[in-house]
């Protein structure tokens, strides 16, 4: 959500307007790293979220908008793109662009229980109304390609840091033989607390689906703990909130007992994740020259910090 396209409010107004739209302002979002994204303002007051996708083709930004929708359908507080001549993606700045209703809250920051709570409810919900959704996306996000991600990163990395990404990938190999009983599906794949919105207790948004993926329904459940648990810059995880988590997540879906005795590697594994693609957003920031205070570059170290203390726990 850093801002990579520059608009002019006139160029907003002509592209909002067939959507029934007087905008009278737009701001922009700095936080996140993939896409462009202003927040609109109309004459009646109301706001909305423009999203120019910077990366995808308008097939494949398209392709999210049937799985809002239904989540939608389903009560999930997920912003659903809005519509005009019969499709929700259209073009800005010779890219595909969408418009959606602006949900209202805060970034739990930091999360409390009852917080921890409703998104490990809400996730649950996520991975069953979407167990049997029919949709193919291009390219999934799986083991396969963070192994290729892992493999560019290697030539960069320090000689600690290619000896903990080694004994990380020899543990998932070794343990995931070990318990192969571990479902998949859609997930979120980046369900932090900077991609929710909450009126104190009450889920108001669960936002940024475009990584939506195909892969094991636990490294989304890891993924969360590890940033809704953990009360940075310290990296350890708070046990208590982990197990309230779960205890909640396992009110809609019971986890198998393979993924119960992966779940520490995953934690681990989920960490590394980020941890490249850090690595690999920095990387391509730096090829492409894209610098100054509208361009967010979350750091590696952070990740892999948390990928070092939860390897602490984790045994083949």
């Amino acid at each position: 959500m850093s801002v990579y396209t520059t608009l002019t409010l006139k160029e907003v107004q002509d592209f909002a307007a067939p959507y029934g739209l007087e905008v009278i302002d737009l701001i922009p979002i700095q936080g996140g790293i993939q896409n462009t994204n202003y927040f609109l303002v109309a004459q009646d007051g109301s706001q909305f979220v423009l999203t120019i996708f910077e990366e995808m083709d308008e097939q494949g930004a398209g392709e999210l908008v049937p799985v809002l929708e239904h989540l939608g359908q389903q009560g999930l507080a997920v912003p659903v793109p809005l519509n005009h001549a019969g499709k929700a993606i259209h073009t800005l700045k010779d890219k595909p662009a969408q418009i959606a209703p602006r949900l209202m809250g805060q970034h739990p920051m930091p999360s409390n229980i009852e917080q921890v709570k409703a998104i490990a409810v809400a996730q649950a919900k996520i991975h069953v109304a979407l167990k049997d959704f029919p949709l193919e996306r291009a390219e999934y996000r799986n083991h396969d390609y963070w192994l290729n991600v892992a493999k560019g990163i290697k030539p960069t990395l320090n000689p600690a840091d290619t000896v903990l990404l080694n004994s990380l990938l020899g543990l998932y190999d070794a343990l995931t033989v070990m318990y192969p009983n571990r479902p998949k599906g859609f997930i979120h794949s980046d369900l932090f607390r900077d991609n929710t919105l909450f009126d104190g207790d009450q889920l108001n948004g669960i936002l940024d689906f475009y990584e939506l993926n195909k892969d094991e329904l636990l490294f989304d459940i890891a993924i969360t703990i590890n940033d809704f648990c953990t009360e940075y810059p310290d990296v350890h995880l708070n046990e208590a909130k982990a197990t309230a988590f779960l205890e909640s997540y396992e009110t809609v879906r019971p986890l198998t007992s393979d993924e119960k005795a992966c779940l520490e590697l995953y934690l681990a594994m989920a960490a590394g994740r980020f941890w490249m693609m850090r690595l690999q957003v920095a990387q391509k920031n730096a090829e492409q020259g894209r610098t100054g205070d509208d361009i967010l570059q979350k750091n590696p170290l952070e990740m892999r910090n948390m990928l070092v203390e939860r390897l602490k726990f984790v045994t083949a």
